[in-house]
């Protein structure tokens, strides 16, 4: 599979969250944890699993910065 988005990240699924919809998807890349809110079906459909690799892929034409 090939990709326009070009942060492509690998890491580990640390926790998945399903809600009525949705689900919460947490993957640790090296020590950061990204997370994504994902649809249940998804999930499935991917056969996301805790303990198993999975990627982040982002794509954003915007990234926000703030400071306390």
């Amino acid at each position: 599979m090939k990709l326009s988005a070009r942060n492509i990240l690998k890491g580990t699924v640390v926790e998945i969250t399903t809600g009525a919809v949705n689900a919460i998807v947490r993957i640790d890349i090296g020590g950061a944890v990204i997370t994504s809110s994902i649809t249940n079906a998804a999930v499935e459909e991917l056969g996301l699993k805790v303990g198993e690799p999975g990627y982040a892929v982002i794509k954003a034409s915007d990234v926000m910065v703030g400071r306390d």
